[in-house]
């Protein structure tokens, strides 16, 4: 007989699915409804702006960490120098076979 015990029909109806429109609800029971749905939409909308955040935020470091980087290796970049450098040494070197420099 315990064992019978569990397996029998619950006594009342726990979370069972309703179709507002369709089941004639009171008033009460409406305005309930919607602040249980409120307060879900609440609860995942908190959840969902968290994670926006944090997506907007690692964006825009890696945004920022690219366009930092480019301006510090264009800095550092001096290839065009010493392009012109050797040229002048270049130039230097074959000009300076006459006497008069």
């Amino acid at each position: 007989m315990a064992d019978q015990e569990g397996k029998g029909k619950p006594e009342g109806e726990f979370a069972r699915r309703i179709d507002p429109t369709k089941e004639s609800l009171t008033r009460e029971q409406l305005q309930f409804i919607r602040q249980a749905e409120l307060a879900q939409w609440r609860k995942k909308s908190q959840k969902l702006r968290t994670r926006n955040v944090i997506t907007g935020l690692a964006i825009g470091a890696l945004v920022m960490g690219i366009y930092g980087y480019t301006f510090y290796s264009v800095s550092q970049e001096r290839i065009m120098d010493e392009i012109d450098e050797e040229a002048k040494v270049a130039a230097r070197m074959r000009n300076s076979k006459t006497g008069a420099n």
